[in-house]
Order: C-alpha cells, then sequence, then structure tokens
C-alpha cells in the first residue's frame, strides 16, 4: 500500500532513484512517521516507496514489525536491499541522499550542526509530548502531578526557544530543522488542543501557520483512526 496522497511537489527539478521497493511502516498518528513524509514530500521521493499501515503503542508489542525492529517502533524503514534502518532522525537524512534538489540537511558544517541542533530540539519536544499524553491516560488516581508539572515547563520553555528563533528560520533555506519544529508544534494541536501555545508567541503562531500551509504539511495532517 502507498500512502494516499503521493504528491510530488517540485518534481521537474527532482532526479528519482529506483527505491520503489523500499518500505516505511507507516501511520499517520505518528509526529516522527510525520517528519519522514514531509521529508519524502519536500524532496519529491513520496510514492517512491510501500507505507504499510502499522499501529503501534507503548504497551504492546507488534510481532509483524518487530521482524524488522526489534523496538517494535516506528518509523522504521525497510531499503531494497533488505536492511533496515530505524529512526526518523537517520531515515530523513538517508531520504536526503537520494535526490539531487535542495537538500533538507545542509552540507556546510556550521549550518549543518544548527540544523542538526533544531531536529534534537524538535524530536526532544516530541518525546515529552509524548510521554506527557501517556501519563495523562492513566487512571486519575495513578497521575502524578509531579510529571506533569514537569512536562509542563520543558514544553513552555522549548516553545520559547522556538519564538526566539523564528528570525533566522526565516532567514535559512527550508529544512530539517524547521521540519523538526513544525511537526512537534502540529502535534500540540492534534493531541493537546486545549494548550494555548500561541498566547505570548506571536512569532511563531504566524510561522507555524505558513509552514503548514506548505504542501508537504497539508497533505500529511495526522488522522486519529
Amino acid at each position: 500500500m502507498v500512502h494516499p496522497n503521493p504528491q510530488r511537489p517540485d518534481q521537474n527539478r527532482i532526479i528519482f532513484y529506483d527505491i520503489s521497493s523500499m518500505k516505511l511502516h507507516w501511520s499517520s498518528r505518528s509526529p516522527f512517521v510525520r517528519k519522514v513524509m514531509v521529508v519524502a514530500h519536500e524532496t519529491g521521493l513520496i510514492g517512491r516507496f510501500e507505507c504499510p499501515r502499522m499501529a503501534v503503542a507503548m504497551t504492546r508489542a507488534v510481532p509483524e514489525l518487530m521482524r524488522d525492529n526489534p523496538l517494535s517502533k516506528i518509523p522504521t524503514m525497510v531499503l531494497d536491499d533488505g536492511s533496515v534502518l530505524y529512526d526518523s532522525a537517520i531515515i530523513c537524512e538517508y531520504l536526503d541522499t537520494l535526490h539531487d534538489g535542495l537538500k533538507m540537511f545542509p552540507v556546510e558544517s556550521k549550518a549543518r550542526f544548527t540544523a542538526l541542533r533544531r531536529q534534537a530540539l524538535g524530536d526532544g519536544l516530541l518525546d515529552i509530548l509524548i510521554l506527557w499524553r501517556n501519563e495523562r491516560e492513566r487512571p486519575l488516581q495513578q497521575v502524578s502531578k509531579v510529571f506533569i508539572s514537569a512536562y509542563n515547563a520543558k514544553v513552555n520553555a522549548t516553545l520559547n526557544v522556538f519564538e526566539t528563533e523564528i528570525p533566522e528560520l526565516d532567514q535559512t533555506p527550508f529544512g530539517i530543522g524547521h521540519i523538526a519544529y513544525a511537526v512537534s508544534v502540529a502535534y500540540i494541536d492534534f493531541r493537546f488542543s486545549e494548550l494555548p501555545w500561541r498566547e505570548g508567541r506571536p512569532r511563531l503562531a504566524a510561522w507555524h501557520a505558513n509552514v503548514l500551509a506548505r504542501p508537504s504539511f497539508q497533505m500529511t495532517e495526522p488522522i486519529d483512526v
């Protein structure tokens, strides 16, 4: 099964490689999978690999997925030679080697490490949000107020950093750092819609709205099914 929206923006500037036998274990609900799919759209590689649907949870192991990834986590990508890549950061960087268009990972050293730091910060925010969501899904009497308070503080501190970095983001080519920030903030709207994260962060709110208008984000909106 391929992704239901195999749109290929900027296709005319991309040289495609024969990677049609690749497979990405996929779920529309996973923000880390969404990050990979956004990169695939931005680089013109969408539709060049299969996307079998995979429902995962921290509370259970999925035998089908564990045949490719013993951690039972997504995204997991199986390459055409049968080897496997784990983790969205590695998969995104791999995809970036498969096209000749504008790179999502800068080549120049300083710009590259800035982008990698931003990816780590965006991914780290997602880690905290997922832990927060898991904690609040526990029976009420088991929910830790200490954990919830810590998660809330870390999320707000991270969003404040995003707010300060918007002017610089606007001056740099769209890439993996932008994607990681935007995907993590979008996950707040998806799973924590009650959080008023836009209050006091006008630059982040405006920037995020612009990013969500990109075809790569329009085509990868999460669906809770």
